[in-house]
């Protein structure tokens, strides 16, 4: 979508319905008034307008309006919670991301800082001459009075005005500026407090655990923000290396004899299970604070072990929070993703905006169903909402909390049939809190076109948007129900739409022909029923957890990648091409280059393989095979420039441990299964292609499964 055009001032409503005026109205100047497009109710123009406003105009479909700043707004809040059960290593390389973090926020933002072990400490910094926290016992859950009186947010001592820096701004008085302080005027003690960071004190036992209080911490966190920055933006930022061990939140003891909970203990083990809805319970209830108070979570991991984010993934989901996940805080994904988390636009302000609220409007020949994204129901109901809900539905109206120039959302619409209106209008109205302090008004006004009488419905078929919201609904189901029964759903969908438009024959398999719109939509289900988002065999569930968060943050494009991932092709004295995410595409004297969005894995043919083992990309006479062999690297590189968070980088080749990655999205139409059917030579390849060692059926044979079932006589 194109950038908006930005309208200083506040917008024009319709006085019945509140929409906006769109260029969809019908504006009458000699009367100075305007019929609103979707109630259809005549509005008065303002006496001192002389000229038809921007938005009447056809080319305003996109616009937002600049606003002034709520009463209650403060400048963007960063609450740092950071986990000191670390390695030394560890903890030294996110200290040293810490700091530059700081130097990414915006001076004038306000700052705090909270860490964590045992117990949790609320660091002072908005004093110069001093350096103290409070300390908050990790085996507790406090509620925000609790809080207020440990801390003295609400005493008389703390209202006390503060003489401001010279030359910064004055600051509004809050309670809780010892504890969150413009950056500006606490960046020296922040900066050496994190310099002065050490891991947690308190002994561990052979073979245990680390003590750590993760759930008490953010539970601390989020009371406090909730307490003193309610209905203004602000992120709590939790850095974590290891699982929650004490305390509210708990996902495994401290003995190591424990595991952590699996895919398979969650389905089996009834202990785990009440253990692990007990700490999804906790996340939940600090969710809908935060969600409340228009406050975003953000959690940036970095442990080759499990932390718990299945169970906080409603802390991000329900506040449109940021996941990364990392093996560690040295690596590149947290580094890069954490600067990349800060990233500015050509006008210098940070690409997210904090504390959204989405309302939807509609005309009366549709009715909203609902949406699936990072998003909470707010309670308002108009009549134009729909009986069925398709995900967060029974609202016109949700809190979103953080967006970001990756955020999206699936919204589902029921048509009336009823209605004679020739066109339907929907308009996304956006109110959030820009990084400048002002509050803005995203406006999108969509114009729908109602199916005329001997119209073919699938002419208008988007196959590829229809993928990603298919997708998005059976993740929908697969979190409140299980894989099982999303993966009946999408086949009955797919059934169904080749039933409805495609050409067949009863009885004839080979008889159905689906149209140049519906053709590709089958394979996108294929693959989405091998994807991490409905299975999860061979995947952690905080693993699970990270690639649906992803998921459903994501634009069409991006999706499409994340359900069916891109294989292209190098070969000598050829120009790259996309080949077929198949088994046939590969050949020893070829590079793949594959990506799923969360890794970037590029694949050596055997015969390629072992002419870089020998070295003939070090030789003067073969400079054209080096840079053949860097081909591949170019096309990651302009692939990572604007990939958030940054994918995982393998090189590999054939034979190697991790080409399991590439050969678990293959079809596999070359496998161990047919191989009878094919000359399988004496290095593991066909005729065409390499078998796969997998028990998953081929594309061929599902669409012959699709087809029976689509032609058999009802």
């Amino acid at each position: 979508m194109e950038s908006p055009l930005l309208l200083n001032g506040p917008p024009i409503s319709c006085r019945a319905c509140r929409a906006l005026l769109n260029p969809y109205c019908q504006p009458d100047l000699q009367s100075r008034t305007w019929t609103c497009s979707l109630c259809r109710l005549r509005n008065q123009f303002a006496h001192e307008l002389a000229d038809l406003p921007f938005e009447a105009r056809p080319e305003a479909v996109n616009y937002e309006y600049i606003l002034p700043p709520l009463a209650t707004q403060q400048p963007y809040v960063f609450l740092f919670v950071v986990d000191l059960c670390l390695e030394p290593e560890n903890l030294a390389a996110l200290k040293e991301s810490l700091l530059v973090a700081m130097n990414l926020i915006p001076p004038d933002a306000l700052v705090g800082f909270i860490t964590f072990g045992k117990n949790v400490n609320v660091h002072e910094i908005g004093h110069q001459d001093s350096s103290s926290s409070y300390c908050f016992n990790g085996l507790k859950s406090y509620n925000a009075d609790q809080i207020e009186k440990t801390l003295g947010v609400l005493s008389g001592d703390l209202k006390a005005h503060r003489r401001p820096v010279q030359n910064q701004p004055e600051m509004p008085l809050n309670p809780a500026s010892r504890f969150i302080q413009q950056l500006a005027m606490c960046e020296f003690q922040l900066t050496t407090l994190i310099e002065s960071l050490a891991p947690d004190s308190f002994p561990v036992e052979k073979y245990h655990r680390n003590q750590r209080s993760t759930g008490a911490a953010l539970n601390v966190a989020t009371n406090l923000l909730s307490s003193t920055f309610a209905k203004s933006g602000a992120r709590l930022m939790l850095f974590t290396g290891g699982p929650c061990t004490y305390g509210p939140g708990k996902i495994v003891d401290t003995a190591l004899k424990h595991p952590i909970r699996s895919h398979s203990d969650l389905q089996k083990d009834p202990a785990m299970l009440k253990q692990y809805k007990k700490a999804a319970k906790f996340y939940e209830e600090l969710a809908a604070i935060a969600s409340k108070a228009g406050h975003t979570v953000d959690i940036f991991v970095g442990s080759y072990d499990q932390v718990g984010l299945a169970e906080m993934e409603c802390l991000m989901h329900r506040t449109g929070g940021t996941a990364i996940l990392s093996d560690g805080f040295s690596t590149a994904i947290f580094k890069q993703s954490l600067q990349r988390f800060f990233n500015r636009t050509p006008a210098g302000t940070l690409e997210f905006g904090l504390n959204a609220t989405l309302e939807i409007k509609t005309t009366n020949n549709l009715k909203l169903s609902g949406i699936v994204g990072h998003v909470t129901a707010l309670k308002h109901r108009t009549p134009f909402v729909a009986d069925k809900e398709v995900g967060v539905g029974g609202t016109d109206t949700w809190k979103l909390g953080g967006v970001s120039v990756h955020s999206t959302y699936g919204v589902y619409f029921e048509p009336v049939v009823e209605a004679t209106q020739p066109f339907g209008i929907i308009q996304f109205i956006t109110s959030y809190q820009h990084s400048d302090g002002t509050r803005r008004l995203h406006v999108t006004t969509s114009h729908r076109p109602s199916l005329q009488p001997g119209q073919n419905l699938i002419e208008f078929f988007d196959q590829e948007a229809a993928a990603v919201l298919v997708a998005r609904q059976a993740l929908h189901k697969v979190l409140r129900d299980n894989s099982t029964d999303a993966i009946r759903w999408c086949d009955k969908i797919l059934v169904d739409l080749c039933s409805k438009f495609g050409s067949y024959k009863v009885g004839d398999a080979r008889s159905l022909v689906l149209s140049q719109n519906l053709n590709l939509f089958p394979q996108f289900m294929y693959h989405l029923r091998r994807s991490n988002f409905i299975q999860i065999f061979n995947s952690s569930p905080d693993e699970t957890a990270f690639y649906r968060h992803c998921f459903l943050t994501e634009e069409c494009m991006n999706s499409l990648i994340m359900i069916q991932p891109t294989l292209t092709s190098f070969e000598i004295e050829k120009e790259p091409e996309p080949v077929l995410l198949d088994s046939l595409s590969i050949r020893p004297d070829r590079i793949l280059l594959l990506d799923t969005f969360f890794h970037l894995l590029i694949f050596h043919g055997s015969q390629i393989a072992e002419w870089r083992r020998q070295g003939y990309q070090d030789l003067p006479d073969y400079e054209y095979f080096k840079e053949f062999l860097n081909q591949p690297r170019v096309e990651a590189a302009d692939i990572l420039v604007d990939r958030f968070p940054l994918p995982r980088f393998i090189d590999t080749q054939e034979g190697g441990s991790q080409a399991r990655f590439l050969m678990s999205k293959l079809n596999p139409t070359t496998s161990y299964k047919n191989g009878d059917d094919l000359h399988i030579l004496a290095n593991g390849h066909t005729d065409s292609g390499a078998v796969i060692l997998t028990d998953d059926v081929s594309l061929q044979t599902f669409m012959e499964h699709v087809n029976s079932a689509v032609v058999k006589p009802t």
